[in-house]
């Protein structure tokens, strides 16, 4: 089928492009390739998508309304799968316009495209930021939420209430995805898997915040991506009291101390860590943890992949991109 993939040069967006294109599925890549971190990553990864002759990109902002709807009337996709945000919950508080300018408006143009061109799913990426300061666990969708800690998880709620919004007027099927901490290769250099390892190769110290009090539900991008393929041809049915609609956690289910998580990185390295130890970050929460069973109900889905394993995968991949031996 034809597919949009908006975000396909992102982390998430180029493995779920990549899956969909290697089961022969036609994908419109959207993206805008900013310099929010390294663009030469997200060229790399838009290079492998390249490869694929049912691969066509579409090098445009979300926000821009008239190139998205053109988009969307020359190819009418039948399902979008809309990864393409601005993310990070710290850079939300320097540079809060941003997270407006692409995770509002630009989502608005995304719904407003699906509905006039007969979309039959819209699939879109939310957070697990949106539980905030929820210390009921693990996590579930149908905890009330409504105290954000970030311009970030705020505008990451507000995209599941305006696709509520269109399910309901205009009965668009929508599925809202909270991923949880998903990690892996080509990863994005703000995370702090990648963070850490490029520390510790480089012999620089790390950052250990909340004093390593943390723990979080890391995912690893396969069972991401499994998880996202598996819930397209399973749409949220249009009933007649109901709205097409439907938030999924999609998250690992098993929560790792932020100290365990270093260890395993250093193990894997054979190298120590210089570690400061730090208060909380705003914004930032100290625990989060995925409750799957709606997903697995839906679709099966069962993550599979261990953080040993997961961060193995990772330093290979980053020991090859960078060329260390």
């Amino acid at each position: 089928m034809r597919l949009i993939v908006t975000g396909a040069a992102g982390f998430i967006g180029m493995h779920v492009a990549e899956k969909l294109l290697r089961k022969n599925h036609e994908v419109i890549g959207i993206d805008n390739l900013n310099d929010y971190y390294d663009v030469n990553l997200k060229r790399k990864r838009l290079n492998i998508l390249k490869k694929y002759k049912k691969f066509i990109f579409f090098k445009t902002s979300i926000e821009n309304q008239k190139k998205i709807n053109l988009i969307f009337k020359k190819y009418k996709p039948k399902k979008v799968i809309h990864l393409a945000a601005q993310a990070g919950v710290r850079y939300s508080i320097k540079n809060p316009h941003a997270y407006i300018n692409s995770n509002v408006l630009g989502f608005i143009n995304i719904l407003e495209s699906s509905r006039k061109f007969g979309c039959k799913h819209l699939i879109y990426a939310s957070s697990s930021s949106v539980y905030g300061g929820t210390k009921k666990y693990p996590f579930k969708e149908n905890f009330y939420l409504d105290k954000p800690m970030s311009i970030y998880a705020a505008s990451k709620k507000s995209n599941e209430l305006m696709a509520h919004v269109y399910s309901h007027l205009y009965k668009l099927p929508t599925t809202g995805l909270r991923f949880f901490t998903v990690y892996g290769p080509w990863g994005r250099p703000d995370m702090s898997l990648f963070i850490f390892v490029n520390s510790i190769l480089n012999k620089k110290k790390i950052k250990v915040f909340n004093f390593g009090k943390m723990k979080r539900d890391f995912t690893y991008i396969d069972d991401i991506v499994s998880g996202t393929l598996k819930i397209i041809n399973k749409p949220p049915k249009k009933l007649k009291k109901e709205a097409p609609y439907r938030i999924c956690n999609i998250g690992n289910n098993n929560p790792v101390d932020l100290e365990y998580f270093i260890k395993t990185i250093e193990k894997k390295l054979q190298k120590k860590s210089k570690k400061i130890y730090l208060p909380i970050q705003k914004g930032d929460i100290p625990v989060s943890f995925a409750n799957v069973n709606k997903i697995n109900k839906i679709t099966g889905y069962k993550p599979t992949t261990k953080i040993e394993k997961g961060i193995s995968e990772f330093i290979t991949w980053y020991k090859s991109y960078y060329k260390i031996v």
